[in-house]
């Protein structure tokens, strides 16, 4: 897979609250990126961690196409998504292990848009982004993910040493 690269980092306080652009944010293993309402537990699914994963990316390739094909913009923090690529195949990514810059993230399953994204923004986004609305990561290793960090994936037996399964989600910053 060739590299791609992070060209957005968006992070909101909590569910239906903007997204706001920043320059880095710091990814906690398990838990997501602080400052994030999935992180501190005040997202929209954060009642049912089944529903959630602790980043999401999408494509602005993806992005683009939508407001090409539909006249749906939705760069930006407007398509709700944490982290923005750029020449990355997020579905390849699935059930695979990745690295952007210093954090080591498992793709878990895609991001589907919901008719949420279509109340927020008050367009039809779901259709907009319907097969490409980006991929669901767990973080396994944490660090500092910044703009401009390259992306790649690896086999799925991380040069740490072994195939990582299992995680237990903690929202305890001190578990």
């Amino acid at each position: 897979m060739r590299m791609g690269e992070v060209v957005g980092v968006y992070l909101a306080e909590s569910a239906g609250r903007p997204m706001r652009a920043v320059a880095s944010a710091v990814a906690v293993a398990g838990q997501g990126l602080l400052g994030d309402r999935y992180q501190a537990g005040t997202g929209e699914w954060s009642y049912d961690p089944r529903l959630y994963d602790d980043v999401t990316l999408v494509a602005v390739e993806a992005l683009d196409a939508a407001s090409t094909e539909f006249g749906v913009h939705l760069q930006g923090g407007v398509s709700r998504r944490n982290l923005h690529t750029r020449g990355v195949d997020l579905e390849a990514l699935v059930g695979r292990c990745f690295r952007a810059g210093e954090v080591e993230l498992r793709g878990e399953r895609p991001c589907d848009p919901c008719r949420s994204l279509d109340q927020l923004t008050g367009q039809p986004a779901k259709a907009a982004l319907q097969g490409r609305g980006g991929l669901r990561a767990t973080v396994i290793t944490g660090g500092r993910l910044r703009v401009g960090d390259p992306v790649a994936a690896y086999s799925a037996l991380s040069a740490a040493g072994g195939l990582r399964t299992s995680w237990t989600r903690s929202r305890d910053p001190r578990a």
